[in-house]
This record gives C-alpha cells, sequence and structure tokens, in this order.
C-alpha cells in the first residue's frame, strides 16, 4: 500500500458503488484517493493480509495508516477529505452507527435492484485521465 494514499475498497460490479466512486474522484481536489474493486486480487489479498472481511456489501476505507473503516463511517470518512461542501457531512459520525448502518444496509441490500449490476466480466469505463487512480 502506497504512503499517503487512502484506499477505497468498492464492488465493481455494482452501479450505484461505480457511481459514488466517479463522484469522489470528481471532487478529491487533493488526489487522496485510489479505488480498487472489492473483486479484484489486490483488494483480496490485502485485506486478508490486514485482517479486514472481504465484504462485497461494503465500501472499505483503509487509510495509510492501515487503521480501516467499513459502512456508514467509510462513507463519511470519505465525505471528510472531498471539496466543500461535502466535508459537513462528516458531523454525521455523531450520529450513533447503531442508527447510521441500518439505514447503510438497507440502501447496500437494495442497490442491485435500484441501480442494476454488471456482469462479472463486464469492466466499468472510466476517463483515461482516472486510470491512474486504480489500483488492479
Amino acid at each position: 500500500m502506497e504512503e499517503g494514499y487512502s484506499l477505497i475498497f468498492f464492488d465493481g460490479v455494482c452501479n450505484m458503488c461505480n457511481t459514488f466512486v466517479q463522484f469522489v474522484i470528481q471532487r478529491d481536489s487533493n488526489d487522496y484517493f485510489k479505488f480498487a474493486s472489492l473483486q479484484s486480487e489486490f483488494a483480496i489479498n490485502l485485506l486478508n493480509d490486514l485482517g479486514i472481511p472481504n465484504d462485497l456489501s461494503t465500501v472499505v476505507l483503509v487509510e495509510p495508516n492501515r487503521d480501516y473503516y467499513c459502512q456508514s463511517t467509510a462513507i463519511l470518512r470519505i465525505f471528510s477529505r472531498l471539496k466543500m461542501p461535502y466535508p459537513a457531512l462528516y458531523y454525521f459520525i455523531y450520529i450513533p452507527e447503531c442508527i447510521r448502518n441500518p439505514v447503510y444496509k438497507t440502501v447496500a441490500s437494495l442497490r442491485y435492484t435500484m441501480f442494476g449490476k454488471k456482469d462479472d466480466n463486464e469492466a466499468c469505463e472510466y476517463h483515461p485521465e482516472w486510470l491512474h487512480k486504480f489500483i488492479t
């Protein structure tokens, strides 16, 4: 894992997740994040090495110090690093996880129904200038 970058692991076949990745890239003015699909060999190996469960139902954020966050906490920590006004959403961190995470899990359980999914072997296409942000 490269120093100075946080890694966002996401469900690579989920259309909603891929839209979220594009949203983050467009607002990551400090080039703070890199991305990898949870289905990638890199993600499987790194998450296993760090003892982090590889759960396709959640975004996983791994910080440079190897601390990691999942579900709503990961999303809120990601928002805290984006251009304004998105860091203001971090204040939702004061809502207990026992309230935030059931909302996250409900959306996650409906993501394929609401937004669809790609075939396992269908790659997502990103702007060429974004490709350096992805680890495969």
